[in-house]
């Protein structure tokens, strides 16, 4: 009997150390996704930024204007289909989503100096990892606060659509200022829900696209919380 119950303890010891392994390597492989489509993001940008012959026909046509809402097509792609699609399949339009910023993400660099583009990136890289470790971390349950994080998340891209047209310097200030709370706070709370969402499912196929779909959701926290800091710390060109 007592051999019986060392052994179960044992069993699940080695279960849960093979749990936090396995949970390790899939964070890993989120986190691997989601710096190399930032990476591609930036790469994309500033290859554009630089060739006249690029970005003219774009920005200075009705086109950009494509290029700016075919990535929330592809998010709401990604979002709703997922579960249909092959691991590899997700994986390619993941890429082709990263790219699709770059284009987007472009105007940046013809409108903000390096120096701040640099120093904006890099105080929204602090940000985006101090919040994401909160969130793997913490013992405390984030999902109360999801329901607010979404309302909030809803809020800022109808208010963003809105100054579109309006070109609203307070309504910009405005919109900057609650986005960054938002996408501070879905960073850990995004982190949180990767480890539960990894606890529920153990098909590797399925991890696979977990993988891809957290990258997806780290990676629009990262850009859109740059973007907006971009409105306080970025130096325009002169």
């Amino acid at each position: 009997m007592f051999e019986q119950q060392s052994f179960n303890r044992t069993r699940g010891a080695e279960s849960a150390a093979e749990f936090d392994a396995g949970l390790k390597r899939h964070m890993l492989r989120v986190y691997n996704y989601m710096a190399s489509g930032v990476l591609l993001t930036g790469i994309v940008a500033m290859l554009v930024a630089s060739t006249p012959a690029l970005y003219q026909p774009i920005f200075g046509t009705p086109l950009k204007w494509v290029v700016m809402l075919a990535p929330l097509a592809f998010v709401f792609l990604l979002s709703f289909r997922i579960e249909k699609m092959s691991a590899s399949t997700a994986q390619a339009l993941f890429w082709v989503f990263s790219g699709l910023m770059g284009l987007s993400l472009a105007s940046v660099f013809l409108v903000f100096t390096g120096a701040s583009i640099a120093q904006t990136f890099f105080v929204a890289a602090i940000m985006f990892l101090s919040m994401s470790l909160y969130g793997y971390t913490t013992g405390r349950d984030l999902s109360k606060i999801g329901s607010f994080l979404i309302m909030g998340l809803i809020g800022v891209v109808l208010a963003s659509l809105v100054n579109l047209f309006l070109q609203s310097g307070a309504l910009q200030m405005v919109v900057s200022i609650v986005g960054v709370i938002v996408f501070t706070g879905l960073t850990a709370w995004d982190t949180q829900n990767i480890k539960a969402q990894y606890a529920e499912h153990h098909g590797q196929e399925t991890n696979s696209k977990l993988a891809v779909f957290g990258a997806l959701s780290l990676y629009l926290n990262f850009v859109n919380l740059f973007q907006l800091l971009l409105n306080f710390m970025g130096q325009r060109e002169e």
